[in-house]
């Protein structure tokens, strides 16, 4: 009989590899998510039992904990706001509790690597979380990472973006600090095995990889991987975790509410102190993956298409999380609306292409040089701008980020909705959609629907209406015609 697990934070970016991984070892998984949608295309999402819950709402947790063996913690809060410690504190007593009393056998923990004395705010937060678990009465192996390695992870996205972007780097004085990261799968390889720790054990683990390096020395190291030159790297003492907080919000897709928090981790050497998991687990076949090695396989993942989870399938904080009212009252809203429609020679099935294949590297269809300036904008401030791109090339599921775009809604074939995540003073979102006609062709729909926030949204929304017709008009006419272009090279 095999043994059940409950994993939380399965929609995030080490949860969602975890579960598939947690299948294949032969365990019974179940998932406590607050929105069991976003799970809805996942390709394990039929094997495993999920439950709608949230660990702030301690009523919600003993139907999810019960007959539970082991609990995989795996929710961490990367906001730059002070309150996020107090949620993350209240979290965490809450799932103590709970999982006390349903009798669960083992707890595992994720937290990350930090030196003794005074620790940023993510970080001392990641280790107060393992210090209430292994008081919690349940034992606990609180696993203590760095800089995890992988396709679509944030550390590697930020090393990738500023060694691709700048041939000369000034950077902060952090870039000589010794980091010891830790490739992705070798991460997943002691969680799971974590499981299986003898019941007395309740301590923390250090784990890292086989390379102990500078910042700047990963990104170079990256630079080779990727085949490009090393980067000269200054050391400047004038820039602050601040300053180099917003250097990174707007030179990669970073968001500063993600920038700021690791900015601020990255001020001390986070290395290895111990090897005692060595003692309960054995290194993985062929050992542990190197920096190098780890860089490669990353990039192998992205140049196939094939990232399985990524950072930016964490919705941005602040981010309208409701779902569009239904149409067509919108009881209660002020809302404004953007229709247009067109009618195509195109099949539906070729529309649906284009309309499935939006943004990225395709872009928007319309005046790149005006969705460039609006995601430049949204990066200063503060917003996630228009450069995170999209996970697959040509694929897109619900709860996908797309440029400053969220995924909220596919219909395969027929309708696509996005939510947007950009910085606005109210609720926007776009909607795309094809019909067959009755002449063999496709009618498309093309909405934008804004929600405004008192009177800077209507002043927002005026002040962008005489662009409306260029930007929306051209993306609805290029849509289309990109469709009968490639509807008509394969006939030929």
């Amino acid at each position: 009989m095999s043994r059940k697990v409950l994993v939380t934070g399965a929609t995030g970016y080490i949860g969602g590899r975890l579960v598939p991984r947690l299948l294949e070892a032969g365990y019974d998984v179940r998932v406590l998510v607050r929105d069991p949608a976003r799970l809805s295309e996942v390709p394990w999402a039929d094997r495993v039992e999920v439950v709608k819950g949230d660990l702030a709402n301690p009523s919600t947790l003993p139907t999810a904990f019960e007959g539970i063996e082991v609990l995989y913690y795996l929710v961490h809060s990367m906001g730059a706001k002070g309150e996020f410690e107090s949620a993350e504190r209240a979290a965490a007593t809450n799932v103590a509790g709970a999982a006390k009393a349903a009798g669960i056998r083992r707890i595992v923990y994720l937290g990350g690597l930090h030196p003794d004395g005074k620790l940023s705010p993510h970080l001392r937060s990641r280790a107060e979380v393992g210090r209430i678990l292994l008081d919690s009465g349940v034992p606990t192996a609180a696993l203590q990472a760095g800089v995890v390695i992988g396709s679509g992870s944030t550390s590697f996205e930020m090393i990738r973006h500023l060694t691709d972007v700048l041939p000369y780097m000034p950077a902060p004085r952090w870039v000589r600090n010794f980091i010891q990261p830790i490739a992705i799968r070798d991460v997943l390889y002691y969680l799971i095995a974590s499981a299986e720790l003898p019941d007395a054990v309740n301590r923390t683990f250090d784990i890292g990889g086989p390379d102990v390096l500078r910042y700047g020395q990963m990104m170079n190291g990256y630079a080779l991987e990727a085949g490009l030159r090393q980067r000269p790297i200054a050391s400047l003492p004038v820039l602050t975790p601040w300053l180099a907080s917003q250097w990174v919000n707007l030179v990669t897709p970073i968001p500063r509410s993600l920038a700021v928090p690791i900015i601020a981790s990255l001020q001390y050497d986070c290395v290895v102190h111990e090897h005692d998991i060595d003692d309960y687990i054995p290194k993985p076949d062929g050992g542990l993956t190197g920096y190098r090695r780890s860089v490669r396989l990353a990039l192998d993942k992205m140049r196939a298409g094939e990232v399985e989870t990524s950072w930016q399938d964490s919705a941005v904080q602040g981010a309208p999380s409701d779902l569009l009212p239904s149409d067509p009252e919108w009881t209660g809203h002020t809302v404004f609306t953007d229709l247009k429609q067109r009618h195509t020679t195109a099949p539906p099935a070729e529309v649906w292409t284009v309309i499935e294949g939006i943004g990225g590297d395709n872009g928007w269809y319309s005046f790149p040089l005006a969705w460039a300036l609006r995601g430049w904008a949204d990066k200063i401030v503060g917003g996630v701008g228009l450069r995170r791109g999209r996970r697959h090339p040509s694929r897109l599921n619900a709860g996908d980020a797309l440029d400053f775009w969220r995924v909220e809604k596919v219909e395969r074939g027929r309708f696509l909705r996005l939510r947007a995540e950009m910085k606005v003073p109210g609720a926007a979102w776009l909607e795309l959609g094809v019909t067959a006609a009755d002449d063999g062709g496709s009618d498309y729909r093309q909405r934008a629907i804004f929600f405004p926030m008192g009177l800077a949204g209507r002043l927002y929304w005026f002040s962008i209406l005489p662009f409306h017709g260029a930007i929306f008009n051209g993306m609805a006419n290029k849509i289309t015609q990109t469709a009968v272009v490639q509807a008509s090279r394969e006939k030929g």
